[in-house]
């Protein structure tokens, strides 16, 4: 899997790690976190997903410090009791796991999304979340700002 990882790191740049790594493993192989890194909020120990931002300690940088989520779920301080993520979830990385965080989604609409992207060769459009089964206009008008293609 290829993570991006900037903000306050030794060695930021695009990295390749095996499926599976956590955020530690991406600070890690960054060269770790620079000593004035603000690491509260950071879920060090979330699984990340291709594709994936990690910003580190940057100032405006959502909780967790990811740009598209270093937190629990999608973004720190997003998801499970939150309002969702700070930063936009990619629909077309995203795991049922992460897509359960948004409100008003559960496991099972969140399979229907993660099913939807398979059958479909992924969303190029966030428009497109309406075809899903179980995404009615009001559902929709929750999502929109939340996730992206």
């Amino acid at each position: 899997m290829i993570v991006d990882v900037g903000g306050k790191v030794r060695r930021p740049g695009v990295l390749t790690l095996p499926a599976g790594s956590r955020v530690v493993d991406a600070l890690r192989a960054a060269g770790g976190a620079k000593p004035d890194a603000d690491l509260t909020g950071l879920n060090r120990a979330r699984v990340l997903f291709d594709g994936e931002q990690v910003l580190v300690g940057l100032p405006g940088t959502p909780a967790g410090g990811s740009g598209l989520g270093s937190g629990g779920g999608s973004s720190s301080g997003g998801g499970a009791g939150g309002g969702g993520p700070a930063v936009p979830l990619s629909l077309s990385t995203a795991t049922v796991e992460q897509l359960d965080t948004l409100p008003g989604v559960g496991p099972v609409l969140a399979r229907h999304i993660v099913d939807h992207r398979a059958e479909h060769g992924g969303f190029r459009s966030v428009g497109e979340l309406r075809e899903v089964n179980g995404i009615g206009e009001r559902r929709f008008a929750e999502l929109e700002r939340l996730v992206r293609p």
